[in-house]
């Protein structure tokens, strides 16, 4: 069997596959394996053998359980809940001020978590009941929690970046940078939106009555102490890392170990908080290790094959397209792909053609990192089944329609397509901090 009807019978397996309702790694694995066998016969059967223990010989992959372990943690202990009051406070007296400080609780989530979905579970337990009970229009404050909430998968320390550097084979800890300042872009996007939006129709986010502003400024300051912790959380994880007294798995082991403290000294261990945590964390880093075994099987293949160079020569060569159209035809599919799957799939299924010819193409991989992440973003909340979109409607209350969610999503889907239009026209906005800040892997 030639190469070319491999590649034709792998992409159309996986994609029939998939149709039948089995877990995305479980597809993907099988047909790399396969197809290996068809490719080089009973020794083909070895790569996933052969996978495996590459999976396990890399060490950053123990970051993973330690920063979903301290996200979960922080969520289940209480701690957020502390912070939203600190907003409620400060921001209330501004037109969409608490829509504001929910994206504001939302970054410092993502700093302490590297996924989207515990900033979903805050943002729609904490601050959606409280943003209605205030006034607030309800499509658009869900939008805005779907939005904020999808800062966590690009923000440091993000997950999802993790997945992208093993499969891309670049350096988590460069990664992490880049995707600071972009996740920080986008944030005040969020609120350049709320902001305006709130002044030319204030009913959408009205102020908080006068007798709930007009607190002492000593009480103010109080509830500021509520940002202390995860300052300091922070500020022993990521900052450590970056002034390199620690490596990567070091500082995810002392973000884990601060939240595990934190979460003790303020008495929020009780009522099976801890067995939950370790329970969620297991099951997601599970996940995460056979997505990963599946790419590094169905890589392998492809790698192989050449089937990078045939489509290199296709499109360039043949079709002779621009290395920008090229980029950009990528990134329309990857948002075509998130109406119908989640980032982790979109990825193993198209990583091991988009990836390599990236690089071929003379782009840099850190950069498209930052692309492919943004794009993950926009289609978490794309419908039909932008995940974020599900997360709201099993978590929101009644008077929150599915319609409502989906109509919410638009103004914010069109903020994240200007902001990733934004980094792909100027890359030093991700690049710069990667390339003046040297960390350890």
């Amino acid at each position: 069997m030639s190469a070319e009807l491999i590649i034709l019978f792998m992409f159309s397996s996986m994609l029939l596959s998939m149709l039948t309702g089995q877990r995305v790694f479980a597809v993907i694995g099988f047909v790399g394996v396969v197809a290996a066998a068809i490719l080089w016969g009973n020794g083909g059967f070895e790569l996933g053998f052969s996978a495996a223990m590459k999976l396990m010989k890399w060490y950053p992959l123990l970051t993973l359980p330690m920063f979903i372990f301290m996200g979960y943690l922080l969520s289940e202990s209480g701690i957020a809940e502390d912070l939203y009051k600190a907003f409620h406070v400060w921001m209330g007296g501004l037109r969409g001020g608490l829509a504001v400080g929910t994206i504001g609780l939302m970054v410092i989530i993502s700093a302490m978590n590297g996924l989207s979905v515990a900033g979903m579970a805050i943002g729609a337990t904490i601050a959606l009941p409280e943003l209605l009970k205030r006034g607030y229009d309800k499509t658009m404050v869900t939008g805005v929690i779907q939005a904020g909430s999808s800062l966590g998968i690009l923000v440091p320390p993000s997950v999802v970046l993790v997945l992208y550097g093993m499969i891309a084979r670049q350096p988590v800890g460069q990664l992490w940078l880049a995707g600071a300042f972009p996740g920080l872009l986008l944030a005040a996007l969020f609120i350049i939106y709320i902001v305006i939006r709130c002044r030319l129709n204030p009913a959408l986010g009205p102020v908080l009555p006068k007798e709930e502003r007009d607190i002492p400024l000593s009480e103010k300051l109080k509830l500021l102490r509520a940002g202390i912790l995860p300052f300091l959380i922070f500020f022993l994880m990521m900052g450590l890392f970056l002034m390199g007294y620690t490596s990567l798995v070091e500082s995810s082991a002392v973000g884990a170990l601060s939240a595990l403290v934190v979460a003790a000294v303020k008495g929020r261990l009780g009522n099976g908080v801890l067995t939950r945590t370790i329970e969620q964390t297991l099951g997601i880093t599970c996940m995460f290790m056979w997505i990963i075994l599946a790419a590094l099987c169905f890589g392998a293949v492809f790698d192989g094959l050449g089937a990078v160079r045939a489509i290199e020569g296709l499109l360039v060569n043949d079709w002779g397209l621009s290395p920008w159209t090229i980029l950009i035809l990528m990134q329309l599919s990857f948002i075509l792909m998130g109406m119908f799957l989640d980032d982790t799939a979109m990825l193993v299924i198209v990583a091991p053609l988009y990836i390599p010819l990236v690089g071929k193409l003379g782009f840099d991989l850190i950069w498209y990192g930052v692309l492919y992440t943004i794009t993950c973003q926009i289609s978490y909340m794309t419908p039909p089944f932008g995940y974020n979109l599900f997360l709201m409607r099993a978590m929101a209350p009644p008077e929150v329609s599915l319609g409502d969610i989906y109509r919410s999503v638009w103004p914010f889907v069109i903020i994240m397509m200007i902001g990733l239009a934004i980094i792909m026209a100027f890359p030093q906005i991700a690049l710069w901090l990667p390339e003046h800040v040297n960390v350890r892997g």
